[in-house]
């Protein structure tokens, strides 16, 4: 869950970038969305990882 939270945190701290880039035309706030984008993707790929690792995990422990 905690990292979750880390993702809405991330999304939330690139608002005032998203403001910038959209409404003000200011490019380096452009740049700064791409970054975390990038760093958001990564981390969605480390959930996607830990939920299918529970997934096995639980269909193991029903085969028990």
């Amino acid at each position: 869950m905690e990292k979750f939270e880390k993702l809405q945190q991330m999304l939330e701290g690139m608002k005032a970038d998203i403001e910038k880039f959209y409404n003000k035309n200011v490019n380096s706030a452009g740049a700064r969305l791409r970054k975390e984008l990038n760093n958001m993707r990564k981390l969605a790929n480390e959930i996607r990882k830990d939920i299918q690792q529970i997934r096995n995990q639980r269909k193991q422990e029903k085969q028990k």
